[in-house]
């Protein structure tokens, strides 16, 4: 009658622990989802002179995260944020050395999710507005 009921009990545990995915079974990872996308409206100031000394660049736009980066010519600045519509980052004399065009983005940089279950989000990268280096 024990062996029976141990049986009984040790298919039922084998069944339950099947049903839940098996024992050390891997959960699939939720993907990570669109970040917020942020915008520039502002730079600040629009243009330079080549060969003129370091500035502060000031971005004034819409959604930037505590950790967003300015990105001036593609390369990611050190940036400070002033407020969720407003960064600043030094661009350097070696930055403005030519005559030019030069591309400035936002990013707000991905966030990882949590434990097992993945998700977090993706980077997000502003459209490009121009810098002109007189």
């Amino acid at each position: 009658m024990m062996k029976n009921l141990a049986i009984a009990l040790l298919i039922a545990l084998s069944a339950f622990t099947l049903a839940c995915g098996g024992y050390g079974s891997s959960q699939t990872a939720a993907p990570p989802t669109a970040g917020t996308m942020p915008t520039i409206a502002t730079l600040a100031p629009g243009s330079t002179t080549h060969g003129d000394a370091a500035f502060v660049l000031t971005v004034t736009g819409t959604n930037y995260s505590a950790t967003a980066v300015i990105n001036f010519g593609g390369v990611a600045q050190t940036t400070n944020q002033v407020s969720a519509t407003q960064l600043t980052a030094t661009i350097t004399a070696a930055d403005i050395a030519n005559a030019g065009t030069v591309p400035v983005t936002v990013t707000n940089p991905a966030v990882a999710g949590t434990g097992a279950y993945g998700g977090g989000t993706l980077a997000e990268t502003s459209g490009p507005m121009t810098f002109t280096v007189n």
